[in-house]
């Protein structure tokens, strides 16, 4: 599906090979670590307009991949994002919350009216109020109400994860640099330590996360999720879509803003053409004129 750039493959195969090997050369104590955090936050802040900076070396950056939706004149692939939708329901919804994103913003983009109205028959009920007794009560869900939240409260998130509490992900798609790149490669990048790397027990090694060690097992399997449309539920496949899903919920107006930019170049366009003709117009009588001096 995705295609990697001659650079981006050259840049992360040179990273693999930095991060393994300064890998077993040492392991990083909690000092050094806080040591090569503030020296990465300093580089951050003197060249934050510039890009990112991290406080270790040992990540691998993301390729650039194809997504659908990269180009300036190119939209989200509403196939891939029902898709993302159906990976988040059945792998990301039993951690991870998306409260930023209402029902009714899946109508009409990857899902009918119908079909939403259905999926929240089954979804729980939404406490209200206060009613004309100052009481709250429970109430079925409507399409102005957000997606709901696996748990309770943080309290109970971070009881049920060991004590780490699982994002959010309406917008991690802007919390990470690279974007759906980053989080296709995290989702698909679990591999066995390099030679030399321990790790704690409840972490996992992933060389796109800072550090190495994530908390997150891995998550995507060939054939975890049986598609609706027939799509054959491959690891790379689950990623892609649910990436795609995670850029959608993080800019639910990309494809809005990439038809109003549009009509505006156009517009601009004409408005320029118009304005340089009505120049030369207005302008001949004195650019045309000849003037003589006369003893």
């Amino acid at each position: 599906m995705f295609r990697l750039n001659g650079a981006a493959s050259r840049t992360a195969v040179a990273a693999v090979q930095r991060a393994s090997s300064s890998s077993t050369q040492a392991s990083v104590s909690g000092k050094a670590a806080a040591a090569s955090s503030l020296i990465g936050l300093t580089a951050f802040t003197a060249v934050s307009g510039a890009g990112f900076a991290y406080a270790s070396e040992d990540i691998l950056h993301p390729p650039s991949y194809d997504f659908a939706h990269k180009g300036y004149l190119t939209s989200f692939d509403h196939g891939a994002l029902r898709r993302g939708f159906q990976v988040y329901q059945q792998v990301c919804k039993a951690c991870h919350s998306l409260e930023r994103v209402a029902y009714r913003n899946l109508v009409g983009v990857m899902f009918t009216e119908e079909e939403v109205k259905a999926m929240m028959a089954d979804a729980p009920d939404v406490e209200d109020g206060p009613d004309e007794n100052g009481e709250m009560f429970m109430r079925p869900a409507k399409l102005s109400d957000y997606l709901p939240s696996p748990y309770r409260n943080e309290e109970e998130g971070r009881m049920a994860n060991a004590g780490a509490y699982p994002p959010d992900l309406s917008l991690m798609k802007k919390a990470r640099h690279g974007g759906e790149d980053y989080l296709f490669a995290l989702l698909t990048g679990y591999r066995d330590p390099p030679e030399g790397v321990e790790l704690r027990k409840g972490l996992y090694y992933n060389p796109y996360f800072p550090g190495g060690a994530i908390g997150m097992p891995q998550q995507i399997f060939d054939d975890g999720v049986e598609y609706e449309d027939g799509t054959p539920g491959t690891a790379s496949q689950q990623a892609a879509d649910v990436s795609a899903f995670l850029a959608w919920a993080a800019e639910p107006e990309h494809d809005d803003r990439k038809r109003m930019g549009m009509k505006w170049c156009f517009g601009l366009m004409m408005m320029i053409a118009a304005t340089g003709w009505y120049k030369r117009f207005k302008w001949s009588v004195i650019k045309g004129r000849s003037i003589s001096y006369v003893n």
